[in-house]
């Protein structure tokens, strides 16, 4: 006989919040839960509704969440605050991948990760989570605007690997290519699956990382001038901590004329469908003896 449990995706909704302009937050949601859904999973938007953890959203709370006036920003440092002092909003990826988990979802999909900054004061909350929770995240990388080689060494070094999906680079999310490597590279889903079935005891997450989709990317030379300026301008302007990266993405968006923003929804739903594709592969257990 066959043994089946149900296919779950976690999606994480601070890209929702604080990732997106609207509408296209909204949009985006929609496009990954469809996403999901259509690779044979059940996805599950994971945010805090006025202080409650939420497994899945409904679509009313989903608008809503989209169209919230000034919703905050929650990590794992501040998840406990948020529900004890009732707040609404998106969760990041550190404060998605522990609730997932302890609802006993073990596939999550997102756009980029956090990771170590480019001053290399600042470590994104969202690494040692990965560091000490086993879950499967599809993503694109880290988000462009940190630093990415000591990113991928603190990935290394804390024990994560970094599987490629048909690439053998890590992606730098608004582009294929950024000359890291990988730790493995696949092909297909059920080569994906076999590697997350001999890791998945030691602890720690695996990162399973596509670039984004061909027709969206931006070369890697382009985006590193316009990265560039961005990162004079938020100096200039005394941006710092925590509103550093929505400004910075916010910004890139003005100076490539709305192209990250198209290039961040396509990978979003792409990422999305690769991981409801491992769901319902995982869900399906080898025959009993």
């Amino acid at each position: 006989m066959e043994i089946r449990t149900e296919a779950r995706v976690a999606l994480e909704s601070a890209v929702i919040t604080h990732g997106l302009p609207r509408p296209h937050n909204l949009e985006a949601a929609r496009a990954m839960q469809h996403a999901v859904r259509d690779a044979g999973a059940t996805p599950h938007i994971i945010a805090v509704l006025h202080g409650t953890p939420c497994i899945g959203v409904s679509d009313a709370e989903l608008e809503s969440l989209a169209e919230y006036p000034a919703p905050s920003k929650i990590a794992l440092h501040n998840l406990g605050i948020a529900c004890a002092m009732r707040l609404t909003g998106g969760t990041t990826v550190a404060a998605t991948v522990h609730l997932a988990h302890h609802a006993g979802i073990a596939v999550m999909a997102t756009g980029g990760i956090g990771g170590v900054h480019r001053d290399g004061r600042d470590i994104s909350g969202d690494l040692p989570v990965l560091a000490r929770t086993p879950m499967l995240i599809v993503c694109s990388g880290a988000k462009v605007i940190l630093d990415l080689p000591a990113t991928r060494e603190w990935l290394e070094t804390h024990g994560i690997p970094v599987v490629g999906f048909r690439t053998d680079e890590l992606p730098g999310f608004y582009t294929a290519h950024t000359g890291l490597r990988v730790d493995a590279t696949v092909h297909d889903v059920d080569a994906l699956v076999d590697l997350w079935r001999a890791h998945c005891s030691l602890g720690t997450a695996m990162l399973v990382v596509q670039p984004p989709p061909a027709a969206y990317a931006l070369p890697p030379a382009e985006l590193d001038a316009l990265l560039q300026q961005a990162i004079r301008e938020c100096a200039a302007a005394g941006i710092t901590g925590a509103a550093t990266t929505p400004w910075l993405l916010a910004r890139l968006a003005q100076l490539s004329d709305g192209r990250t923003i198209a290039v961040n929804c396509a990978l979003l739903e792409a990422n999305a469908r690769l991981a409801g594709a491992i769901a319902r592969a995982i869900s399906a257990c080898a025959p009993t003896p």
